[in-house]
C-alpha cells in the first residue's frame, strides 16, 4: 500500500468524505496540538458495515441492534475513521472541533476536543488491528503533523490516556511501539 495523503484547508486528500453534522468551531482557531487515537465498531466487535458512518452522521437505526439503545440520542463524531481494509473516511474538517473526546484532559488542559484531532480505528480494545490500518495511520499521521506542526510525537495519545477510568481505547491490542516507530 503506497498511500499518500495531503491536508488542504482541513480536508485530507485521499479520504472519502462523509460529512457529519456533529461538530462546531474551535474556541481558538489554529489551536490544534493533539492527536487522539480511538477505536469503534458497531455493533460492538462487528466490522465492515456502515453503522459507524451512520452513527457519526445521526442516521443510525437505533432499533436495528439491541446495543444501540445504549447510544440512542448520542451525537458524536471523529475527524477521521480508518476501516479494517485501510479505507480512510473523513467526517469533520480538521480545522473544526469534532465531538470525539468528551470529558478529557491532557497535560493539565481539559476539553481536548478544543485542540485535538480524533482518529477512530475500526476495531476493539482486544482484537489486533490490521496491517492496512497501521500503514494508513502512519502516513496519515505524518500528513497531519506536516499540516499541524504543534502535534509532536509527544502529543499523540490514546483516548484512554485523556479520559482514564472512563475510556479504554484504543486498548491493549493497539501496538504503540509499531505505530510510533513508523513515524520516524
Amino acid at each position: 500500500m503506497s498511500t499518500k495523503f495531503q491536508v488542504v484547508d482541513g480536508w485530507v486528500r485521499g479520504a472519502r468524505c462523509c460529512e457529519s453534522p456533529n461538530f462546531n468551531q474551535r474556541p481558538l482557531q489554529g489551536d490544534i496540538s493533539l492527536l487522539v487515537i480511538h477505536n469503534i465498531s458497531l455493533p460492538p466487535g462487528q466490522f465492515a458495515g456502515d453503522d459507524v458512518e451512520r452513527f457519526f452522521c445521526n442516521q443510525l437505526d437505533f432499533d436495528s441492534h439491541p446495543f444501540y439503545q445504549e447510544i440512542r440520542g448520542v451525537e458524536v463524531s471523529a475527524h477521521l475513521f480508518i476501516r479494517r481494509d485501510g479505507e480512510l473516511v473523513q467526517f469533520v474538517s480538521l480545522d473544526n472541533r469534532a465531538w470525539h473526546a468528551g470529558m478529557s484532559e491532557f497535560e493539565g488542559r481539559d476539553q481536548c476536543n478544543d485542540f485535538s484531532i480524533g482518529i477512530e480505528l475500526e476495531g476493539t480494545d482486544s482484537q489486533s488491528y490490521t496491517d492496512q490500518q497501521y500503514q494508513v495511520l502512519s502516513v496519515l499521521t505524518q500528513a497531519i503533523q506536516h499540516a499541524y506542526p504543534e502535534i509532536s510525537a509527544e502529543r499523540i495519545t490514546g483516548h484512554s490516556d485523556i479520559a482514564p477510568g472512563r475510556k479504554t481505547d484504543p486498548g491493549e491490542a493497539f501496538d504503540w511501539l509499531r505505530y510510533r516507530s513508523s513515524l520516524k
